[in-house]
């Protein structure tokens, strides 16, 4: 006798949807010690590039919770956990 359950072992395939949408006015929550280009060959850059009451704008929502956001002098990646609205 086989004793295969009816549930799948796999996990699931249900999308957590992103706290920001595209185009959401962002700002940083508190200094970060550098900043990551959204390039396609991205760079490290000093995190006085963006003023910490600077409004940003979610250009792209990106993997491994990230987002690419426009500020004045850049678009960087940064984590969601890093920005408030």
């Amino acid at each position: 006798m086989d004793d295969h359950s009816t549930q799948s072992n796999a996990p699931q395939e249900q999308a957590e949807a992103p706290p920001f949408e595209l185009g959401a006015q962002v700002r940083l929550k508190g200094p970060l010690r550098y900043l990551k280009t959204a390039d396609p060959m991205p760079m490290l850059r000093p995190p006085d590039l963006v003023d910490p009451e600077e409004l940003g704008q979610v250009v792209a929502i990106k993997a491994r919770q990230q987002l690419a956001v426009r500020f004045r002098r850049g678009t960087f990646l940064i984590d969601v956990n890093q920005l408030s609205g």
